[in-house]
């Protein structure tokens, strides 16, 4: 009688609580969201920033025991690696989760972005250098902790405009897609090191930073084409991020969640 195949064991699944979460542009908008749905979970929060240093500083105070703010460009490895190094330092245990929400550079005005016939290469690589390049230095910065503890999650923060493109996005838009396909991709590749990669995807949240400007005509007009009638909260968002950081998603990776309130089917 043939013996039967072996099966890979399950990975070890960690709590939140005995994590260490690096939430890239974690001060501000959707990234204070998260790192607060993370520190009010109870783990510990490396607090990112580029120059929002008093945001950062004011949600440090509230968590001062789990959260640690660090100033990074996320754009320049070197900052990274410090950065990584400080974490350990501080929290004595290496980064298990990592938020890659961090968006530089952009603003969110659809009468002020380049449409089709004035796209430049400066834009695309512009926003390349900050969606694509700026997330991987991340990934490659906490994988050997990662590898190390047996255990990691990565949480790529897309878009719904990949089913949904109504605004002249281009160079956001085309840049998420491509981390999109990383995501995927690095999930094959460090699925083995018991590493889940996954993206949450978002609409217009009511209300962050970069939404403030919104007419409330335009939050009304959304709100009435989803099935919920309302538009999604920065903290729903962050809801979903911390699904795929959790036990609860073991067995979820290379998959992209969409969370705008089923205004966008997946």
């Amino acid at each position: 009688m043939t013996a039967p195949a072996a099966t890979a064991p399950a990975t070890t699944a960690l709590p939140l609580k005995d994590q260490t979460v690096l939430v890239t542009g974690g001060a501000r908008g959707l990234g204070a969201a998260i790192s607060t749905a993370f520190l009010e979970a109870g783990a510990n929060v490396v607090v990112n920033y580029k120059s929002s240093g008093q945001a950062a500083a004011e949600l440090v105070a509230k968590y001062p025991q789990r959260a640690l703010a660090v100033q990074a460009d996320v754009r320049d490895s070197g900052a990274l690696a410090h950065l990584v190094v400080a974490a350990g330092a501080h929290f004595k245990r290496p980064i298990t989760t990592l938020v890659n929400n961090a968006l530089v550079d952009f603003s969110f005005n659809g009468d002020a972005r380049s449409k089709a016939d004035s796209i430049s290469a400066e834009e695309l690589s512009a926003q390349f250098a900050g969606s694509v390049l700026a997330p991987v230095a991340a990934i490659q910065a906490v994988l050997p902790g990662m590898r190390e503890a047996g255990f990691g999650r990565i949480v790529n923060i897309g878009t719904n405009l990949f089913q949904n493109p109504v605004v002249p996005y281009h160079d956001y838009t085309a840049t998420k897609a491509a981390l999109l396909s990383l995501t995927r991709t690095f999930a094959d590749d460090l699925g083995q090191d018991g590493i889940n990669v996954n993206m949450v995807s978002g609409g217009l949240l009511r209300t962050t930073d970069a939404s403030a400007a919104t007419p409330e005509e335009v939050f009304d007009l959304i709100a009435a084409g989803t099935p919920l009638r309302r538009v999604t909260t920065p903290a729903e968002l962050a809801d979903a991020v911390l699904f795929f950081a959790s036990p609860l998603s073991r067995g979820v990776t290379g998959q992209n969640l969409i969370v705008d309130g089923g205004l966008v089917k997946g």
